[in-house]
């Protein structure tokens, strides 16, 4: 399971400039909803090859008694009961603060991991600003700039170290026997029990919001056409009319973890409600965790004609960057459209999962250059000449190729939906990834004269060259009339 970080703090100690850095300034954001987008944002990084979801909390202020503080405060206990493991971020150009003592004092009886985080120590004798808070009894202080990134690295690999787990599967590359991982998402009352519950042909009822268990995720086995399985719910299955799943607690936690378990997402969406920020939201950290998708739109029996156009729309208009997945228009109650629904899973699966020959897709990548050459760049065009594949589940097609940092961002998604296309892979995202050939010129350029450009200094090169070439001659001449 995807290990969470908690970035927990006062107000102005630097907690968004680290959740930027940790994220690399993502936009994938999942936690916009009303209520929340002043208090909890989240966002997934990488670090020691770990992926991590990270949340940036309100400005902890635990004992404050007005309005939005205390909403804020309460957001931020929540956060941290969701916590794997606590970065307390502190100031240290202010030095420790009653605040800061108070903070403490709570995270202590959390039972979570702590790492303290002195920031803002830029420029400064980091042993001396941080030995002041010791006194909150955290453990060692680590010294960290989040604007310039000193020590950020350091303190994301000490959170992740117990995280790090050695799979004792073998990798498989492509889907053999893998049995699929179907997760199950969506915001409260979109119909995710209800469609579980149809998939399964019975109601079950599993205790899931228990103490201890508030972010795990419902795992069942389903067999179905005589092919098997995993679902993955974040709501837990409950039985209709025992728990109205208008009130469930929708988790973000949940969600995200889910996402990054499976190897295909099913996506549920209330067609009465139309395409919320919220869903977009997920759509959108789906697509950056690259996994297989299947947009369910639910609840599409109760709408009229005008309605339904209306609903299209908006699916064109927010979710356009969706344009490999397939969308179902479905009622889980009335158990419609899910034969057709399993079958897009099947094929995004597969899709997933796809062996693509390296044959095949330089063949693809020539006829692509053929049709349209990547665009020049700082004077120079990229040139790209074979792909490989590069890993699955999405697929990765890596080229290789000269000046390829220069391809531009608009002709990356043009390759990827040759790809796509070509090989006909439905409901998976797929990535295409550069790698720099060797230069000939390399030696050439590291030899140029101060203010030389390369155009010039190869005609110089070449010049010497040919009077080398003709020195040669005149003394092979010579030495041909010696023997004479």
């Amino acid at each position: 399971m995807i290990p969470t970080i908690v970035l927990v703090g006062r107000p102005n100690v630097g907690k968004s400039t680290l959740f930027n850095r940790l994220t690399k300034s993502r936009d994938a954001l999942v936690a916009d909803l009303p209520g929340l987008t002043r208090d909890r944002h989240y966002g997934r990084g990488i670090g020691a090859n770990q992926p991590y979801l990270v949340v940036d909390t309100g400005g902890f202020e635990p004992n404050t008694d007005s309005g939005i503080l205390k909403a804020m405060a309460v957001q931020t206990l929540l956060a941290i009961d969701e916590a794997d493991v606590i970065i307390f971020l502190v100031d240290g150009r202010q030095g420790a603060t009653s605040q800061d003592m108070e903070i403490a004092n709570r995270l202590r009886r959390s039972k979570c991991p702590v790492l303290l985080a002195v920031n803002k120590t830029e420029g400064m004798n980091k042993a001396v600003v941080s030995a002041e808070f010791h006194e909150l009894g955290l453990g060692d202080p680590l010294s960290i700039s989040s604007a310039h990134g000193e020590g950020v690295k350091d303190i994301v690999d000490l959170a992740l170290e117990s995280f790090i787990v050695v799979d004792d599967e073998p990798e498989q590359d492509y889907t053999g026997d893998r049995i699929p991982k179907v997760a199950i998402v969506g915001r409260p009352n979109v119909g995710k029990s209800t469609l579980v519950n149809a998939l399964l042909g019975e109601e079950r009822v599993i205790a899931f919001d228990e103490p201890g268990t508030t972010r795990d995720s419902i795992s069942i086995d389903l067999v179905k056409n005589g092919k098997h399985y995993t679902l993955i719910d974040t709501a837990g299955v409950r039985k209709r009319g025992r728990v109205l799943e208008a009130i469930e607690k929708f988790s973000v936690i949940k969600t995200i973890q889910s996402i990054e378990e499976a190897n295909v997402v099913i996506l549920v969406v209330n067609a009465q409600e139309g395409i919320t920020e919220q869903d977009a939201h997920v759509a959108a950290y789906i697509l950056d965790a690259g996994r297989a998708l299947v947009v369910a739109i639910n609840k599409w029996d109760g709408l009229k004609e005008e309605e339904r156009d209306w609903v299209k729309r908006e699916i064109d208009r927010k979710l356009m960057f969706l344009d490999f997945a397939e969308f179902h228009y479905i009622s889980a109650l009335r158990k419609k459209g899910l034969p057709e629904l399993f079958t897009s899973v099947d094929v995004a699966f597969k899709a997933a999962f796809a062996k693509l020959a390296t044959p095949q897709l330089t063949r693809v990548l020539i006829d692509a250059l053929q049709q349209h050459q990547p665009p020049i760049s700082k004077g120079i065009r990229p040139k790209l000449r074979y792909a490989h594949q590069g890993g699955s589940n999405p697929p990765i097609v890596v080229i290789h190729g000269n000046h390829v940092d220069g391809v531009k961002d608009a002709y990356t998604r043009f390759l990827e939906k040759t790809f796509r296309r070509t090989f006909q892979l439905s409901g998976t995202p797929l990535r295409v990834q550069y790698k720099q050939g060797s230069n000939p010129f390399a030696e050439d350029e590291d030899k140029r004269k101060p203010g030389e450009g390369i155009v010039s200094m190869r005609r110089r090169k070449t010049a010497h060259r040919a009077e080398l070439k003709a020195k040669k001659i005149v003394e092979d001449k010579d030495r041909s009339a010696k023997k004479r």
